[in-house]
């Protein structure tokens, strides 16, 4: 009797399984996304821009200096202007027919202009409140009652609607976009130090981050306030200017996609003008420029100036960047006059 076979292994019973590479997959063409159609440089489109301040510093007045422009929101703070607006809403759906009504008739509006944000808000809770049920299927009267923070992440949808029409208006009719909104302090936790007040739209925090993210500016208006300080005490003097400040400080939130200086006047012209101009310059002329105010500031500050340059390179909107700040910094300090006078803007 012979002896059995080995048993055969694994890879001698089940021989590799072959490779298939998948096949490429070719996507439908439109014909529009060809090199023949690629376009090179900056898109000039109409500005969406947010605006927020203190009480009677003149938002509703800048907003009506833009071009033709149409409001919608509530009377009584523009009810001294001189100016077109649509019957005030009482629904959010009466607002968005407002925006659709300008995306579809006949008119030679060139800016819409949304006064207030914070005043069509609860609008929106009302929305949400009639066309929203919790997870036990219940509808609820207020925005709260949904639980912590289920409201107002559901608000957030119609929001979505609302820019989604914005969005639309601004690229089919070619309009600007205005919201307003107003202001007030409240208590920051630093994770870093202290906390401390600072200024903060007037509207629920996860609204209020959906419009700041999709504006290309939002600017923060007061009135220029500057501290003098007297015999050990400090008190409070306003230069009489208004002014809108581009850039985020500890004392507010502010952003923008232009390169603008860190603070402009109130003012639309003035806004448009710097739009215009502080666009990414020629990185030479941007170098002599800061080059020569750096004669003007100590040599610390200098120091500092030059490793950013050197970490910019040729970055022309970095450049004009540092050349703002550097601007802005030579303005606010102190001349051998003012000894006792710190030109430093008010705070909370």
């Amino acid at each position: 009797m012979s002896a059995a076979a080995p048993p055969k292994s694994r890879t001698q019973l089940a021989p590799p399984a072959k490779i298939i590479a998948p096949a490429p997959i070719t996507p439908p063409k439109s014909g529009r996304m060809t090199l023949a159609n690629v376009v090179r440089g900056k898109v000039a489109r109409p500005v969406r821009v947010l605006i927020y301040g203190v009480e009677g510093v003149g938002k509703s007045s800048f907003a009506a200096c833009a071009p033709a422009p149409i409001f919608l929101g509530a009377e009584d703070g523009t009810s001294e202007l001189d100016i077109a607006r649509f019957p005030q809403p009482t629904t959010w759906l009466e607002a968005l027919e407002a925006v659709d009504e300008l995306l579809h008739g006949e008119h030679d509006y060139q800016t819409l202009v949304l006064d207030t944000v914070d005043w069509l808000e609860p609008l929106c809770w009302a929305h949400v409140c009639a066309n929203k049920r919790d997870k036990k299927g219940k509808r609820h009267d207020q925005i709260e009652d949904f639980g912590y923070g289920v409201g107002y992440s559901m608000s957030l949808e119609y929001w979505r609607v609302l820019l989604t029409a914005l969005e639309r208006l601004s690229a089919k009719r070619g309009m600007h976009v205005v919201l307003i909104a107003h202001s007030w302090i409240k208590g920051f936790k630093n994770p870093t130090g202290d906390d401390y007040d600072r200024y903060e739209m007037k509207l629920h925090a996860k609204a209020g981050g959906l419009l700041r993210e999709w504006c290309d500016a939002q600017l923060f208006a007061m009135h220029e306030t500057y501290t003098h300080e007297s015999d050990g005490r400090a008190k409070g003097i306003s230069s009489g200017a208004r002014v809108i400040h581009t850039e985020r400080d500890a004392a507010w939130d502010a952003k923008n996609r232009y390169d603008l200086p860190v603070k402009l006047p109130l003012d639309w012209e003035a806004f448009m003008d710097a739009v215009a101009a502080h666009r990414p310059d020629d990185p030479k002329r941007l170098l002599r420029q800061i080059d020569a105010m750096l004669g003007e500031v100590d040599d610390t500050l200098a120091t500092r100036v030059r490793t950013a340059l050197a970490a910019a390179g040729d970055d022309a909107s970095e450049l004009a960047r540092i050349a703002n700040k550097l601007a802005a910094r030579i303005s606010s300090t102190p001349t051998d006059d003012d000894t006792n006078t710190t030109t430093k803007e008010e705070s909370p």
